[in-house]
């Protein structure tokens, strides 16, 4: 099930991702706690940890912080790369957190054409 999708902006790689408030009651925040580690597998199998924390208050505004910053380091995002955040419906799942990127390459007969980071690779991009 798909969680949220966002265009990436200049704070999201740079310093943190900015996350829904209306996801936060599906991530494992322990009683009392501000923030929740997340085990996420990206598109390639890798396995990643991001940080969820949120302020306390009527405007919670959740980020992903620690960890964030390795990833978009790590794949070479970029402003205006997509990011879809989807959570597993088997509770039993090891890893129940997937996070997919994709970039627009381009515009063709009026539709964009989008491909995962993971494959640039194989096109001679990057």
């Amino acid at each position: 099930m798909k969680l949220f999708s966002k265009l990436l902006t200049q704070t999201d790689i740079e310093k943190r991702l900015s996350v829904p408030t209306h996801i936060l009651h599906l991530f494992p925040f322990l009683d009392g706690d501000r923030f929740a580690d997340l085990q996420v597998k990206d598109s390639s199998g890798g396995l990643w940890t991001f940080r969820c924390i949120y302020r306390d208050g009527i405007y919670a505004k959740p980020v992903f912080s620690k960890g964030w910053l390795e990833f978009v380091y790590a794949k070479n995002l970029q402003i205006d790369d997509e990011v879809a955040f989807h959570k597993d419906k088997d509770i039993e799942a090891a890893v129940p957190y997937r996070i997919e990127v994709k970039r627009k390459l381009m515009r063709l007969m009026g539709q964009d054409i989008w491909i995962e980071v993971e494959q640039l690779h194989l096109y001679g991009l990057s």
